[in-house]
């Protein structure tokens, strides 16, 4: 099996690799590169590929000063589910989570996102909350990590 490559997403190829996987996986919040530019510079967003086939992607959200709760997201690309990636990238994102100063991990899921919320579920998290931002009708979950 091939190993994983994980690439941080600050130049406007990975940038636009890394909007790809977002867009596809959650389209009702699908990012401008604007958007994903500036998310970059207060995230750590990698891309991830198989040899120089894109498989996914990851961000971690630091820990503000206030909090110890970092937030660690792993999206795969549906063609590429089930083969192991997505705990390959959780692992990462944990790490680099932890590594930030995190003591407490979540996540969020799109609600329409069975197999996200699966995975999720599998990995230990457990739901704290639904909701619908204002003046949108899209339900996510928070997740946080037993």
């Amino acid at each position: 099996m091939s190993t994983l490559h994980f690439r941080r997403a600050h130049d406007e190829p990975a940038l636009d690799a890394w909007r790809h996987v977002h867009n596809v996986i959650v389209p009702p919040a699908a990012l401008s590169p604007d958007e994903v530019r500036e998310r970059a510079g207060r995230n750590l967003l990698e891309v991830v590929h198989l040899g120089d086939v894109l498989v996914g992607c990851t961000t971690v959200r630091p820990p503000k000063d206030d909090t110890s709760t970092a937030t660690v997201i792993a999206r795969v690309l549906p063609e590429h589910r089930g083969r192991g990636f997505g705990g390959e990238l959780y692992e990462r994102g944990l790490g680099q989570a932890r590594a930030l100063g995190a003591e407490v991990i979540e996540t969020v899921v799109l609600a329409a996102n069975e197999d996200g919320l699966r995975f999720a579920l599998k990995h230990g998290f457990t739901e704290i909350e639904r909701y619908v931002l204002p003046g949108d009708t899209t339900e996510w979950i928070d997740l946080r990590l037993s």
